[in-house]
């Protein structure tokens, strides 16, 4: 017999670096995240990595752009990547770039093991490449001469260049597909890369470039460049320590349970990994999962339409929980979903706060109304409405584990709302008000809370996954030790010691927002969060705003206002809080801009502020008003005016 776990090793794809992470990116990772934290819930020894692919040409371009070295220019988007899922929550195991020795070393390796089997010869290359996709098209693979992954210009190239022999493995790979119907989820990916690349002939695929220099060398022939898929895709097994001396992880975790990928790139996931573990003689991954893209009502996410969400600014201001949330509920996992703040505003209100937050609520007032805050244990008379939730609370956890494995978060996480909803509608069956007023009742209202504390508790364990901070504020207000969190207390429906004490008030762990001063917000900041950039002229068109009269420009009241104190607002890094004498009136005015500026260097400052601005509330702060302020190239620096102008007077 033995002790030791069951292992599950899941990645994200390595995220390009060419510029500040979406939500899209987010959203991967979240996924990811959610199937790592539910295997360490059911006991696996979990290794979950993530990181950077760090060569090529587009950042070798993107580095001198920003006048920076390489090296520096990855390494400072990393550190803001790292920033990130900290502030995420992920619980990533192990972040590689892929200019790290661990990773540059065995991918020299691996490709003279390439040319050694006879896998790579050396040939010319002529085709047309896209940059920002690092890719190569035949002419009968472009999209009306354009690149038909993402839409841009391609340019052709012809250059010296080392080839894999793809074709080699075509029939062995087709055969995998078979023997393994799992192998790509979903199904519809596996179709398309059979009918479009396996069953047309593979094309054997160029390995490395002359035309930059940033990337790994190519082992005796320094002029050329390991291309980048061949670096990049191998970083699954070199994080592992694969050909090293310390390769302990390798053979622990490999093959991998599944890699998490967006569905822009499963032609090199499914066809190009694979091959190059072929011809390593390794096993292949036991599953590729690609799922669909973040879309906006109006397209793609694009810095020129002006509709880019940053999780950063959706965290700030609606929690952790909320975000990571409403990514997995709202868009169901393998498809394409659309974000809109109408639908995370709705979300937000009618899922968390009307039905969640609400259940808790009720919960922790009618126990410290009716028992004194204890959760009655002893005396417990049984109602017609308990063995209905006791049942429906079974079949959720059978369901949850059943569709958590297909990766299916969306429909796990309208099975776990469902029983929410239902363990609402409990109270409502049974009337504790109307059961209190009877003595002899007293047995049956001590039911009724016992099973409502029971249900949150089952509901704070299956959400952990999905929320890490939720279900530990649910079991703080109940009472309850985060022991009795762990997944196997699922089946007892005795798990509440005996005398525990709910808190003396609850607290609302989701406020409920103004929908239309939300809604509002988020467009503004989608807005205001595009930095301006040097467009492409053939790639990105300038941004254009919509013309206004005179007449519009007169309804903006523009004030000079100086700045007499400033303090940051508590648990918001961006936010400063300004106090600010306009003359006629003093104001308070909250402002995004704690990272540019420190509070001290703003006292006695003359700002330009929007006087007729709706007044909001950021944080619990009141800001009445706006102040104004540019951005360019990410530093962004506060208008001013003539320090002869008076407090109060108007800007025109």
């Amino acid at each position: 017999m033995t002790n030791e776990k069951k292992t599950f090793y899941i990645t994200t794809p390595i995220y390009y670096p060419s510029g500040k992470f979406h939500i899209g990116t987010a959203y991967t990772t979240v996924a990811a995240d959610t199937m790592a934290r539910y295997k360490r819930l059911r006991g696996f020894d979990v290794k979950f990595q993530t990181g950077m692919d760090e060569h090529g040409q587009k950042i070798q371009e993107k580095a001198e752009e920003a006048n920076k070295n390489p090296q520096v220019y990855v390494d400072e988007i990393a550190q803001a990547a790292k920033k990130l899922w900290k502030l995420m929550d992920i619980s990533y195991d192990d972040f590689i770039q892929t200019t790290e020795d661990r990773h540059t070393k065995v991918v020299e390796k691996i490709f003279k093991k390439f040319l050694d089997n006879g896998d790579i010869y050396k040939g010319e290359y002529e085709g047309w490449y896209c940059t920002p996709c690092e890719s190569f098209f035949t002419e009968t693979q472009l999209d009306n001469g354009k690149c038909p992954d993402c839409g841009r210009p391609v340019h052709k190239v012809k250059e010296e260049s080392y080839f894999f022999n793809m074709k080699k493995y075509a029939d062995r790979l087709l055969a995998y597909y078979e023997e393994n119907p799992t192998f790509i989820e979903p199904e519809s990916r596996k179709n398309e890369m059979i009918n479009n690349f396996i069953k047309p002939g593979l094309e054997d695929l160029s390995v490395s470039r002359t035309s930059f220099d940033w990337g790994i060398r190519v082992p005796g022939d320094p002029k050329h460049v390991i291309y980048v898929w061949v670096d990049a895709l191998t970083n699954y097994i070199t994080t592992l320590g694969y050909d090293t001396d310390n390769d302990a992880e390798f053979k622990k975790y490999w093959p991998a349970d599944v890699h998490v990928v967006g569905k822009d790139i499963v032609r090199f996931h499914t066809i190009y990994w694979p091959i190059f573990l072929m011809a390593l003689d390794l096993p292949l991954p036991k599953k590729v999962f690609a799922h669909g893209f973040i879309m906006m009502k109006d397209g793609k996410m694009s810095k020129s339409k002006g509709n880019v969400v940053y999780p950063e600014m959706l965290i700030e201001r609606y929690g952790l929980d909320a975000t990571r949330y409403f990514l997995l509920r709202e868009l169901p996992f393998g498809q394409d979903g659309v974000f809109s703040p109408e639908a995370f505003v709705e979300r937000v209100n009618f899922d968390l706060a009307n039905d969640l937050g609400n259940l808790l609520n009720r919960t922790i007032s009618m126990m410290n109304k009716y028992f004194d805050g204890v959760i009655p244990t002893e005396g417990l008379i049984p109602t017609e409405f308990d063995e209905a939730l006791k049942i429906q609370a079974k079949e959720t956890k059978a369901r949850y584990e059943e569709n958590i494995e297909k990766m299916q978060f969306s429909q796990v996480l309208s099975d776990i709302w469902a029983l929410v909803s239902r363990t609402n509608k409990y109270i409502d069956e049974t009337q504790p008000w109307v059961l209190a007023k009877d003595e002899e009742l007293q047995g049956k209202l001590g039911t009724v809370m016992y099973n409502l504390a029971e249900n949150l508790r089952k509901i704070a364990i299956m959400v952990q996954p999905f929320m890490t901070q939720a279900p530990k504020e649910i079991m703080h207000q109940l009472g309850l030790s985060e022991g009795l969190l762990a997944w196997e207390t699922l089946d007892d429906e005795n798990g509440i010691p005996a005398k525990t004490k709910v808190i003396d008030k609850g607290v609302p762990i989701f406020p409920r927002l103004d929908p239309e001063e939300e809604i509002t917000y988020i467009r503004d900041q989608m807005r205001v969060s595009v930095k301006t950039e040097e467009p492409k002229k053939e790639e990105e068109p300038k941004e254009e705003f919509p013309e206004i009269t005179i007449d519009d420009f007169m309804k903006v009241d523009l004030r000079v206002a100086t700045v007499t104190a400033c303090d940051k607002v508590p648990k918001a890094d961006k936010l400063l809080k300004l106090q600010l004498d306009l003359g006629y009136e003093k104001r308070q005015v909250v402002s995004g801009i704690a990272q540019y500026y420190k509070s001290e260097e703003l006292i006695g400052r003359k700002v330009i502020v929007v006087a007729n601005l709706k007044p909001v509330k950021l944080r619990g702060e009141l800001s009445q008003g706006m102040i104004l302020a540019g951005s360019k190239d990410g530093i962004l620096t506060l208008a001013t005016v003539d320090e002869k102008l008076e407090n109060g007077a108007q800007v025109k």
